[in-house]
């Protein structure tokens, strides 16, 4: 190739693109994820019953989640693969300090009481697990063989018991599958993974077994939520309902009766999806999974443009676990799924999972914004 054609394919960045980098922000996937969140606060107004001090106080918390996120995206990608490990150990041993000294609130024992607040080191752990199983697949041949397998999962295991022991099995299935989603993406064949969640559901009677009463409920409950519809099906039944009764194009905003007469529980948290559709309907709900789906989408490009094993590991993993996310929250909601206390992504009330959420945007960022740009 003459130099005439290399200096042709090599255009020199444009000043916006210089700009873009210097800010370390993609875009499409700030755009998605603001769009998303602007989404929230019409929701949970009236979910809330219109209460504006909810309001303030997500707003508090979706700005310090974007600062995060601007900080992170700012990092090179090389010192999350370098501190992966001091960052893994330190959630394992938090979570440990968990189960010895952690504060109880709602009959769960999941956070740390720091002083002048409390922190829940589940939640960084839902970031850290895939780092650490990147890291570890990184420098190795893929797909991962046996011994390599057996390792990660290891790695996979030990933060998903400690979160299941609080117990928090909604965090732990995040855990769980944001390890997961590396050893999926770093090639592990269809078959494999198929005799893996054989063995796995061979220790269904084994878990069964060790499972609080209050959880038995709720797999049970999944099954027939009509045996006890005034007690452990009342939330499942109230869902449908609110979903059912929005049709195509839903009550309008502000219209729906099953949150504001108190019919629905947990309306502005787990169940924030029933009341956005019996609002908007069917439509409403094709155009928010749309939003969803151009989100993941956007990370799964910046996964697949990763110019190392570690960063397109750990950006696929982060995008599938938001994938998960949104799937757990919606089927739970819509009874296919067993309730596990799962928040619908960016618009449910609460801070801890939507800092969690943009931190890993964050790191998506950085990634992408931060890859080496070579001559020809």
């Amino acid at each position: 190739m003459n130099t005439e054609t290399r200096r042709e394919q090599f255009q020199p960045p444009s000043l916006l693109g210089t700009l873009l980098r210097k800010l370390h922000i993609d875009i499409p996937l700030f755009i998605g994820l603001f769009l998303t969140s602007l989404l929230s606060f019409a929701i949970l107004y009236s979910a809330g019953s219109q209460d504006m001090d909810i309001l303030t106080r997500q707003a508090a918390r979706i700005g310090l989640a974007f600062l995060l996120m601007t900080v992170l995206a700012h990092i090179d990608p090389y010192q999350f693969k370098r501190y992966s490990v001091l960052l893994f150990g330190l959630g394992i041993f938090l979570l440990v300090a968990v189960l010895i000294m952690g504060q109880t609130g709602k009959g769960a024992q999941r956070w740390l009481e720091l002083g002048f607040f409390r922190f829940q080191p589940s939640e960084m752990i839902k970031i850290t697990t895939p780092m650490m199983i990147a890291w570890y697949l990184a420098d190795h041949p893929l797909p991962p063989n046996v011994k390599q397998l057996f390792t990660a999962t290891i790695l996979i295991f030990v933060p998903t018991l400690l979160i299941a022991k609080q117990p928090d099995l909604g965090t732990a299935l995040l855990v769980a599958s944001s390890g997961v989603g590396v050893l999926f993406f770093a090639g592990l064949s269809w078959r494999l993974m198929l005799a893996i969640i054989a063995v796995l559901s061979s220790f269904t009677p084994i878990i069964w077994h060790y499972m609080r009463d209050y959880q038995r409920d709720r797999v049970l409950t999944f099954l027939n939520p009509e045996t006890d519809p005034l007690g452990r099906g009342y939330h499942i039944i109230q869902s449908k309902i609110a979903i059912g009764s929005g049709g195509i194009y839903g009550k309008g905003w502000l219209g729906s009766t099953q949150s504001e007469l108190d019919f629905l529980p947990e309306s502005s948290t787990d169940f924030i999806f029933a009341v956005f559709a019996e609002e908007f309907g069917l439509s409403g709900c094709l155009g928010l999974l749309i939003l969803y789906l151009l989100i993941i989408g956007r990370s799964l490009y910046i996964a697949s443009q990763a110019q190392d094993t570690y960063s397109r590991l750990l950006a696929s993993s982060l995008a599938f676990t938001f994938f998960v996310y949104v799937f757990v929250n919606i089927g739970m909601v819509i009874g296919i799924l067993p309730v596990v206390g799962v928040p619908l992504p960016l618009i449910s009330y609460g801070g801890t999972s939507i800092v969690t959420l943009l931190a890993g945007f964050g790191i998506l960022m950085s990634i992408h914004t931060h890859k080496k740009f070579l001559p020809l």
